[in-house]
């Protein structure tokens, strides 16, 4: 049971690996893009491609429980799935309901673990795989596996390191499952944390916090749904950014442009200078800066991004 690229390779590796899927369950078919064109979920084409009965129910809780079940299953992994599962799912299989989530558990409890550990500046995260219980992400903890966070990491990138990390962990966990030699440990319920979607506001750069807390927030909504700024009343989304200077108010209040050059628009930040190199001005595409200030750049030193919260 999954639905977007993350829980793909899980899939895969479980037919590589000759596991018996009886049927895939994931969300109904979306319209998409500017053409708002049906479109089947990654988890769909991929079952799909492997010869597997697809269920694509659009509540469980209103429907699609009896006919998951008809298929009898032993086991049922879940993995990004997107709705909440009944009692009598989880309940059901004879080794249980188990999900793949990709966090360090009890930490990120949610449906944006990936985004709040890259903005959080954790400089690790990982997977883990537990028994499926009622309450979001509570259930005991099969196994984990934990993965370093690069400094040249984003969302995308740790969404791929996490995915693979995942389906392979999934394969080692499940026999170990089986056979009984795992022991499920509880989370501790003293050390849980969330990482709810991504908002709005979430997305808006806030000048007055430091240089580092911004290069985090940069590159942990890259590549969606990215960070942005306003200057002039225009919205200007940041695709990357560095952190120039670590440290220093400086004599500019935060927000200001100090410097625009095809290295980069150097801002100056609550504390020290962050220089974005990719961005995305309003009505176009996303481009280097380079390319912004060799064409019709709208920004010059001495401007100011507006600060604030997306809260206001």
């Amino acid at each position: 049971m999954g639905t977007p690229d993350f829980a793909v390779p899980c899939l895969q590796k479980l037919a590589e690996e000759k596991y018996n899927i009886v049927a895939v369950v994931t969300q109904p078919d979306r319209p998409k893009g500017r053409k708002k064109q049906l479109t089947p979920p990654p988890v769909k084409e991929a079952a799909l491609k492997l010869g597997i009965p697809v269920l694509q129910p659009e509540k469980l809780k209103r429907n699609g429980t009896e006919d998951i079940l008809a298929y009898e299953p032993d086991l049922i992994v879940t993995a990004a799935f997107g709705q909440i599962l009944p009692k009598e799912i989880i309940e059901y299989p004879k080794y249980g309901c188990i999900n793949v989530h990709a966090s360090l558990l009890p930490a990120y409890r949610g449906g944006a673990p990936i985004h709040k550990a890259i903005i959080d500046g954790q400089q690790e995260t990982g997977v883990t795989i537990m028994y499926m219980v009622e309450k979001l992400d509570a259930g005991d903890i099969l196994s984990q596996v934990r993965v370093t966070i690069e400094e040249s990491d984003n969302v995308g990138t740790m969404h791929d390191k996490l995915s693979k990390a995942g389906a392979r962990l999934l394969v080692e966990t499940i026999p170990k499952l089986i056979s009984g030699e795992i022991q499920p440990v509880p989370q501790d319920e003293a050390r849980v944390t969330y990482a709810w979607n991504i908002q709005r506001k979430d997305e808006r750069l806030d000048w007055t916090k430091s240089a580092r807390q911004l290069f985090n927030q940069v590159r942990g909504l890259n590549p969606w749904p990215v960070a942005y700024t306003e200057v002039d009343g225009q919205v200007m989304k940041v695709w990357e950014a560095y952190v120039l200077q670590e440290d220093g108010k400086g004599a500019e209040e935060p927000g200001t442009i100090l410097s625009v050059a095809p290295e980069g628009i150097d801002v100056q930040t609550g504390e020290g200078v962050l220089r974005l190199t990719r961005i995305q001005p309003a009505g176009k595409k996303a481009m280097a800066v380079a390319d912004y200030v060799r064409g019709s750049a709208s920004v010059a030193s001495g401007m100011c991004f507006a600060t604030g919260s997306g809260d206001e």
